[in-house]
């Protein structure tokens, strides 16, 4: 008699329909780097941190510096809450990237998508993150981007979403639009 239901009457439930809003409030209450390291599926911040610099870095490859210098205004927000000192940093300092070398080349230099260039086209961005962000064959690059594109977009005003979506490849366009 285990298996015998004694209240039929009782519609069954998918608990995956179900939006739970302890679930999502948990979500609209995480920092940055904490946003970043549950979509993306990192361990720890430092990794959600690191690859975050990657992303920004071919990002900012495909924009002019004013562009740049217009995101960097709006990400003013502390990236993780913590006394841990390489981590207490803001998102902008990420956006700017920690290297002052890559830093100073970044506001020099051109756009890679202008005139005359080949630019960064889609399989050479994914390609870039997953080499210079040490991302492992079994980690997927999209989720690991949407999830930085997703807590990103989260900072920025509508305008400043519209400008880096303009500069971005096809394929990556799609993903920021649909993070």
């Amino acid at each position: 008699m285990a298996d015998e239901a004694f209240r039929k009457n009782i519609p069954e439930v998918d608990p995956t329909e179900i939006e739970d809003i302890r679930v999502i409030n948990a979500d609209e209450n995480r920092s940055f780097l904490e946003k970043v390291m549950v979509r993306g599926g990192f361990a720890d911040p430092y990794d959600a941190r690191d690859i975050t610099e990657v992303v920004y870095r071919v990002m900012r490859d495909l924009m002019t510096t004013e562009a740049s210098d217009r995101v960097a205004e709006e990400l003013h927000e502390e990236a993780l809450p913590t006394k841990e000192k390489s981590l207490k940093v803001e998102v902008s300092e990420l956006w700017k990237d920690t290297n002052p070398l890559v830093r100073f080349l970044s506001r020099i230099r051109p756009p890679l998508n202008g005139p005359g260039l080949s630019g960064i086209d889609t399989d050479r961005f994914l390609f870039r993150v997953a080499n210079e962000g040490g991302l492992s064959p079994s980690q997927n690059r999209e989720q690991v981007i949407q999830a930085i594109f997703s807590a990103t977009k989260d900072l920025l005003s509508p305008e400043r979403t519209q400008e880096i979506a303009s500069s971005l490849p096809q394929g990556i366009r799609e993903l920021w639009e649909s993070a």
